[in-house]
């Protein structure tokens, strides 16, 4: 991989991570509850959940790609109307504030867990890894060295976008259950959706 491709992944995961969703509601939700200090192991289940994702995509999408172009199309505009779907629903409701309301503290490996399965079961995780990276990554380039730096890049976007969202939440609380306020950063949301999902669509197969 070259230096551009590694700086288009970084870009687009941040963006994607930064778009409030069932991770950031989860992470939001634990430290209005528990803290910052309590939240951590959750974001390392969602990072977790992320490479495993990575993973994924990287070992078997290249051969889905290069071998199965009708399945790889069907994979590509599936997402799309994944994308499309979420945007208007960011547009029309999004994040309330019902969905920030506290929850309660537990252990360490309960709140990484949970942070894990958040992942596993989110349809805009797997449609980033499954639609969008091979968009922008040639899967069947990639080396077991960028492999490695790819799972570093995931760990390190993913802490360094969330980290704020786990920070601020506390003190932000009024803020996030404001309906002005949630009805900026939900069309922020669906506005960024939207356009990954255009640039999706005109990419050339």
């Amino acid at each position: 991989m070259t230096l551009t491709g590694f700086l288009t992944y970084t870009l687009a995961l941040g963006i994607a991570a930064a778009i409030p969703g069932p991770g950031v509601i989860a992470l939001v939700a634990r430290a209005l509850g528990s803290g910052f200090r309590s939240t951590l192991p959750m974001l390392f289940g969602l990072a977790l959940g992320d490479v495993v994702y990575l993973s994924a995509a990287v070992l078997g999408l290249a051969y889905i790609a290069s071998s199965f172009g009708t399945v790889f199309m069907v994979i590509k505009y599936a997402g799309v109307a994944y994308l499309l779907w979420m945007a208007v629903s960011f547009w029309r409701q999004g994040v309330t504030a019902e969905k920030v309301a506290a929850q309660t503290a537990g252990d360490a490996f309960s709140s990484f867990f949970a942070g894990f399965m958040v992942t596993l079961g989110n349809p805009k995780v797997i449609v980033f890894y499954l639609a969008l990276l091979p968009t922008f990554l040639d899967l069947s380039t990639v080396t077991p060295v960028d492999f490695a730096v790819l799972i570093v890049l995931t760990f390190a976007i993913l802490v360094a976008v969330l980290i704020p969202y786990i920070g601020l939440a506390g003190r932000a609380r009024h803020m996030l259950q404001s309906p002005r306020a949630l009805k900026v950063m939900n069309r922020i949301a669906a506005s960024f959706l939207a356009g990954a999902a255009a640039a999706i669509a005109v990419r050339a197969n």
